[in-house]
């Protein structure tokens, strides 16, 4: 095969990250007998540097005509301040809608090896395997919004079309893992969430009449994800639920530093992949950023958008053995003042040396 891969590395660790994630790509294709071809372009802070915008347009057209496209993180304490009127999570937002990426797909299997890191008990984290689906292009993050100097608005917009793509697209996945849904949302508030209750009501016995499904408001999922995780197996919710509860949810792992994602759209074909974490500027250029999520981000990219299962698993089973020898990096490690955390090249050598 031969593929297109744009690489927008962003700001902060971004740049470590991704370069690791490049790396891993280019050995999975020269194993497997593909030509991955990688092009890079500007986006986040570091575009608004150079070129005044956080997505430029050589940006987007890169990203458009790309099989997928794979990125690091945006944003920084250089362009932190809310009240720009030009900031680095733009560049992110425009890029999403302008592919029509509607899906963000965030997987959570903590790794076992990895389980004395997360703050909740490890009875409570063995066999959890999550699938959270979050919408992405609609709600509150792109409703109108407006200010005055004593008033400030932000409105949250569903269509029935918006509801109904992303509900079908976790049902799929449901069908196919351990065929339970459910569906999050803030019905006893929000109109929004009444139009998407009454959305997945209709769709799923009359189109997936094989897969469970349950209706959870917001507020009882942030605690069941915590108190008994492992009752879920796909979770579907808005955009605002979903980035809040997705967060959450990395406490599972041990860190945002294990959880990759990856944002579609209808048909998979250039997806967007990346790992959950932020830019993390107070260790950028340091070296000790963990690369899993990204490592992890690149196999989802061969998975979905690429549609090589056999290389997603080959690079899975790759940054598993990794963990399973102990090569971890400083968030990982449960007594860093003891340990000797694996630098951020340490654990991408590992991985590339296990493919």
């Amino acid at each position: 095969m031969k593929a297109l891969i744009a690489v927008l590395a962003g700001d902060g660790i971004g740049t470590e990250v991704t370069t690791e994630a490049v790396r891993a790509l280019e050995v999975i294709g020269t194993r497997f007998g593909h030509q991955f071809q990688f092009e890079s372009a500007l986006i986040g802070g570091a575009a608004i540097d150079a070129a005044g915008v956080p997505l430029p347009p050589q940006t987007l057209a890169l990203a458009a005509r790309a099989d997928a496209v794979l990125l690091g993180a945006v944003g920084g304490p250089r362009w932190s301040d809310p009240n720009a009127p030009v900031r680095p999570e733009q560049g992110l937002l425009q890029l999403r809608k302008a592919l029509g990426l509607f899906a963000n797909l965030r997987p959570v299997v903590p790794h076992p090896a990895t389980l004395a890191a997360s703050p909740i008990k490890p009875e409570i984290l063995r066999g959890v395997d999550i699938m959270v689906v979050r919408e992405l292009t609609g709600g509150i993050y792109f409703g109108d919004k407006s200010r005055t100097a004593t008033e400030a608005v932000d409105v949250c917009r569903y269509t029935l079309h918006e509801i109904e793509r992303v509900v079908r697209l976790a049902a799929g996945l449901a069908r196919a893992r351990r065929r339970k849904l459910t569906s999050v949302d803030k019905a006893n508030v929000l109109e929004t969430s009444r139009l998407w209750r009454n959305t997945v009501d209709s769709i799923m016995p009359s189109e997936f009449p094989d897969v469970s499904f349950e209706h959870m408001l917001v507020d009882s999922a942030a605690m069941h994800l915590i108190s008994r995780p492992r009752d879920f197996d796909v979770i579907v919710t808005e955009n605002m639920f979903g980035d809040i509860l997705t967060d959450e949810a990395s406490m599972l792992a041990g860190s945002m530093g294990l959880l990759p994602s990856a944002s579609l759209g209808a048909d998979g074909r250039g997806g967007l992949f990346e790992p959950i974490h932020g830019s993390a500027p107070d260790i950028a250029g340091k070296g000790i950023a963990n690369p899993y999520a990204a490592l992890l981000s690149g196999a989802l990219l061969l998975r979905y958008s690429l549609k090589l299962e056999a290389e997603a698993l080959a690079l899975e089973a790759a940054v598993a053995r990794a963990i399973d020898a102990g090569v971890l990096p400083a968030d990982l490690t449960a007594s860093p003042a003891s340990s000797r955390p694996a630098t951020t090249r340490a654990v991408a050598d590992a991985v590339v040396a296990a493919i």
